[in-house]
């Protein structure tokens, strides 16, 4: 009963942030909240392992986010075409600058984009990063770099290089 518990207390202080990070790594809430699910479930027909874990979380996170690539691979077209449908679509409540940011992490390479997320939205540092992802150290400060130079550009209005004026920080 014990591990039931535990893990039911995992899951509610985990679930929304993990969910998140894998949107924004996959860029697909639909996806993402498949692979989470599974990630979950995986987790708990493994708790009494996993609760052993530094940051079962962080476990979690990788689960999910390999589930993901996987399915992606399995489903490119189809992954293609949902995009292309839901490009120009409006997404009610959300601020412009968080549909800017989440148009923009599309358009980076997925590698960039995954180290991104991790660092800017769930907090991890380059170091926790390398232990989650396997990534080396200096790989993932190179795609950090590089996807800011990406996101800079996505994310810089195309008036401003006519008028001359200068470009917004990320």
């Amino acid at each position: 009963m014990r591990d039931s518990e535990d893990f039911d207390a995992f899951y509610a202080t985990s679930s929304r942030r993990v969910l998140a990070h894998v949107t924004m790594m996959v860029g697909s809430r639909a996806d993402a909240e498949d692979s989470v699910a599974e990630a979950y479930l995986r987790a708990w027909n493994r708790w009494h392992k996993i609760s052993r874990f530094d940051n079962p979380e962080a476990w979690v996170r990788q689960v999910a986010y390999r589930h993901a690539v996987s399915a992606w691979r399995k489903a490119v077209n189809r992954l293609h075409a949902h995009r292309s449908d839901n490009a120009d679509r409006h997404v009610e409540g959300l601020s412009p600058d968080h549909v800017a940011i989440v148009a923009a992490l599309r358009r980076i390479p997925a590698d960039q984009r995954r180290v991104i997320v991790l660092h800017h939205l769930a907090g991890l540092s380059v170091a926790e990063i390398h232990r989650e992802t396997g990534i080396p150290a200096g790989t993932v400060t190179t795609w950090l770099a590089r996807g800011r130079r990406a996101l800079a550009a996505h994310l810089t209005d195309s008036e401003m290089f006519e008028t001359g004026q200068e470009r917004r920080d990320v």
